[in-house]
């Protein structure tokens, strides 16, 4: 017989997945945030955060929906908030729905709607606790900045959209049709 591994056949190898007996509780949040564009530049307001590591990593402002607010509504605080910008919402770009664990107990299911939204304030703040840096960054260089691929993909739709039909810098009644029209 050959000599035992010590581990059965069936066992993962690794411990990700189980911890000795205790299960982790499973917790639903959801956030909503946004790409605010100034449109005179299409620049876009991004936040840097330090991870565990120190690294800085660099998002799309977004938080969690506050009770009684509209994914809408909170996007436009969240990205006021954490950039400084004071933005409206032209249309959303989509969801991003992640796992995570947090603080080694609760296994977080995230959904997070994100929206495109005219900046109509541009002297940027960082003065939210959570948010270490903050930036106005070329839209044709976010692929190297955003710290997330599924950002990237938003910004990639955002950036066709906006090709498609480009933000005037002066505000007007709406510079993208709404959802559904052509």
């Amino acid at each position: 017989m050959p000599p035992s591994s010590g581990r059965s056949r069936g066992a993962r190898s690794g411990r990700r997945f189980r911890r000795r007996g205790r299960r982790l509780t499973t917790v639903d949040e959801t956030s909503a945030g946004g790409l605010v564009v100034d449109p005179s530049t299409s620049a876009v307001a991004l936040i840097g955060r330090l991870d565990r590591r120190g690294r800085l990593l660099w998002s799309l402002p977004k938080g969690h929906i506050e009770p009684g607010e509209t994914p809408e509504q909170t996007a436009v605080r969240e990205v006021a908030e954490e950039t400084g910008i004071d933005g409206e919402v032209i249309r959303p770009l989509g969801t991003i729905d992640y796992w995570f664990v947090a603080d080694g107990t609760k296994r977080i299911h995230k959904t997070v709607h994100h929206f495109l939204l005219r900046a109509y304030s541009f002297e940027l703040s960082d003065e939210d606790m959570e948010v270490t840096e903050v930036a106005w960054v070329a839209l044709d260089e976010l692929d190297d900045r955003l710290a997330y691929a599924d950002e990237r993909r938003l910004v990639r739709k955002a950036r066709q959209l906006l090709s498609e039909h480009p933000l005037s810098p002066d505000p007007v009644e709406r510079d993208l049709p709404e959802v559904g029209r052509a």
